[in-house]
C-alpha cells in the first residue's frame, strides 16, 4: 500500500520529508520495513524505518539506509510502500483502498461499469477510476454509493445522471 512520496533532504543526517498520502501520516512510524520504488510497478527497494514524525503536513522519515544529505537527495521523487501483509487487521465492515483495485464494477440494476483501474484523490474525497478502454468514470469512494465489496467486484448504487456526466 503506498503511503507518501519523498520530496526532499530534511537536513543533513539523511533524513526524508515525505508528502503522506494516509488518512492518518503519523501510523507511518509503525511500519519498520518500507519498500521505495520509482512507480508503482518499478522494483522495490527494501529499507527500514528508524524513526518517522508528523511535521505540519509533511512526515520527516530516517531510514536505516540513508545517513547523509546527498543520499537522500538520491530518494526524491522515490514512492514509500508497506506490504500488504504489514497493515493492521480491520472490522468487517472496512476495507482498505488499495484492495478495490482490479474489482468489476456494477451497479445495483446489474450493468458492468467496469474495472477499477485506479484511486485518485481530489480535495480530500478519494475517486474510483472505472471503466475499459473507451470508457472511463470516475466515482467517489463514499458508503452510500458502495452496496457491497465481493471477492472480485464491487456494487454501487449511484445516483441517477453520474454515470452520464462521465461519459
Amino acid at each position: 500500500m503506498l503511503l507518501g512520496t519523498v520530496t526532499k533532504p530534511h537536513g543533513i543526517r539523511g533524513e526524508l520529508k515525505v508528502r503522506p498520502v494516509t488518512e492518518q501520516p503519523e501510523n507511518i512510524a509503525r511500519y519498520r520495513h518500507l519498500y521505495l520504488a520509482v512507480s508503482d510497478q518499478g522494483r522495490k527497494m527494501p529499507c527500514t524505518n528508524i524513526q518517522a514524525r508528523v511535521n505540519g503536513r509533511t512526515v520527516i522519515l530516517k531510514l536505516e539506509e540513508c545517513s547523509t544529505r546527498e543520499q537522500a537527495e538520491q530518494l526524491a521523487g522515490m514512492r514509500i510502500w508497506v506490504a500488504s501483509s504489514d497493515l493492521p487487521s480491520i472490522d468487517g465492515d472496512q476495507f482498505y483502498l488499495h484492495t478495490l483495485v482490479g474489482k468489476q464494477g456494477w451497479t445495483v440494476d446489474g450493468e458492468i461499469i467496469g474495472m477499477v483501474r485506479a484511486l485518485m484523490s481530489a480535495g480530500g474525497q478519494d475517486i474510483l477510476v472505472l471503466g475499459e478502454e473507451s470508457k472511463e468514470y470516475l466515482i467517489p469512494v463514499t458508503r452510500k454509493f458502495i452496496v457491497a465489496i465481493e471477492e472480485d467486484r464491487i456494487v454501487f448504487d449511484l445516483p441517477p445522471g453520474l454515470l452520464e456526466i462521465n461519459s
